[in-house]
């Protein structure tokens, strides 16, 4: 198990350029199944948990080609659904949270598949109720075998109908879209996801032939297609590894320019960080955060203290928020950070603490923190990545800190950030592999 040693307390400086969108990428790699013909896809961030999606399609068959740099090619037009049965399929597929992903292409086309309790980050309950039901409605049959967490599905065939999510699942949106896309007659979503990864995914669709009407929108109109056919495809920068780079200048008292970001699929994430006290500022397409000493966050108009919560696009997403609560231990000033999603998340506050933070966590799902306004520095321990995204705010806290920390189970962090460690020794950062 590989860890990173941080000497902490270096001003980084320099340009960065954030990787191909993780959470877009699960999406978009399962897609390929639809079609027998080509499909090529461009930025694809090659991190672990993308890195090993690729290589369970490759299992099941599908051809794959890297062209270039984070660009590769697809062909499914010999898929083995024996594969689908077998232990290795089980291992591959139990390893990572966005296989599941897979069922909608799969029943859309093959009108079975099968898939085994997915993995992911132990946040909190990841219910897939979302996910089954939409399938159920539009004709799927679920046979679950409790005693080995496998679960077969089948549709003799798929038929369009109108359903309400319970949730706005960005991946139970997905999956369903997906299956609806060669479903017989018309699908209508309400309650929909409409995250600009969820747009990506319905816009890559339609150029493949699929009909969607309300792309952007939580009310989505699918005409199901006889076939889809080869397309190609660039995913977006990576969001949330924007939204950490900007953490991160802010707690390093560093000067970084994030390239290329494609502002506008940003949402409110700039705006929440400005609410920190950051200075965020936007040049053609990159953003430019300053070196500063301070940042002071601001109050509601009431006077009351700032509350940072997580919610549904366009809504803060709740993968920064991690990044959010460590930002603010050196802001002058306090907040409420409330993590409503998932009631693990906030766990490894405790870490934070340790290395010197005042924050109080007040349940399972909210914490305050006390800034401490640079007048102390964090110090440096040793301590666990529980999470992708915990673990990236514990490296953000280690190189602000005096002296070295260690972070062991860096997987976690490789699982969501690719060669984060060499692109940002690149600029500064003084971040060891052992």
């Amino acid at each position: 198990m590989s860890s990173f040693e941080i000497q902490g307390g270096h001003h980084l400086k320099g340009e960065i350029i954030p990787q191909g969108a993780k959470n877009e990428a699960l999406q978009i790699l399962c897609a390929v199944l639809l079609t027998s013909e080509e499909v090529t896809i461009r930025n694809i961030p090659e991190i672990l948990d993308v890195v090993k999606l690729i290589e369970l399609l490759s299992g099941m068959g599908v051809k794959v080609k890297k062209t270039a740099h984070g660009t590769y090619t697809f062909k499914a037009d010999d898929v083995d659904l024996d594969f689908l049965e077998t232990e290795e399929f089980r291992k591959q597929a139990s390893s990572l949270r966005g296989s599941v992903m897979i069922l909608g292409p799969l029943l859309a086309r093959f009108h079975k598949g099968s898939i085994p309790k997915p993995g992911g980050d132990k946040i909190g309950r990841r219910r897939l109720d979302t996910h089954f039901i939409g399938l159920q409605k539009l004709g799927a049959h679920f046979d679950f075998d409790s005693n080995n967490h496998f679960t077969r599905v089948t549709a003799e065939e798929l038929t369009g109908t109108y359903m309400l999510l319970d949730e706005a699942s960005v991946t139970g949106t997905a999956n369903i879209v997906m299956a609806a896309a060669m479903a017989n007659g018309v699908t209508t979503i309400f309650n929909a996801a409409c995250e600009p990864y969820l747009v990506q995914l319905c816009r890559m669709l339609v150029r493949m032939g699929a009909k969607i009407g309300g792309i952007g929108s939580n009310l989505l109109s699918i005409i199901g297609v006889d076939r889809l056919v080869g397309t190609e495809h660039t995913m977006l920068p990576d969001m949330i590894e924007i939204g950490s780079f900007i953490g991160l200048a802010a707690m390093t008292q560093s000067e970084i320019t994030i390239k290329n970001v494609n502002y506008e699929a940003l949402g409110v994430i700039p705006e929440v960080f400005r609410k920190l006290g950051i200075r965020i500022d936007l040049i053609g397409d990159d953003i430019h955060v300053p070196a500063q000493d301070h940042y002071e966050v601001e109050s509601f108009m009431d006077g009351s203290i700032m509350t940072i919560s997580d919610a549904p696009w366009p809504g803060f997403t709740p993968d920064l928020i991690s990044v959010a609560l460590v930002t603010a231990i050196q802001a002058k000033g306090s907040v409420l950070i409330h993590q409503k999603m998932f009631e693990s998340r906030l766990f490894f506050v405790d870490k934070l603490i340790d290395m010197g933070a005042q924050i109080i966590l007040c349940d399972p799902h909210r914490a305050t923190v006390i800034g401490l306004d640079r007048m102390n520095r964090l110090r440096g321990i040793r301590m666990s990545s529980p999470d992708i995204r915990a673990g990236v705010s514990l490296l953000i806290a280690a190189l602000s800190a005096k002296g070295i920390s260690t972070i062991d189970n860096i997987d976690q962090i490789d699982r969501g950030y690719q060669d984060i460690d060499g692109r940002l020794n690149a600029i500064g950062a003084n971040i060891r592999r052992v």
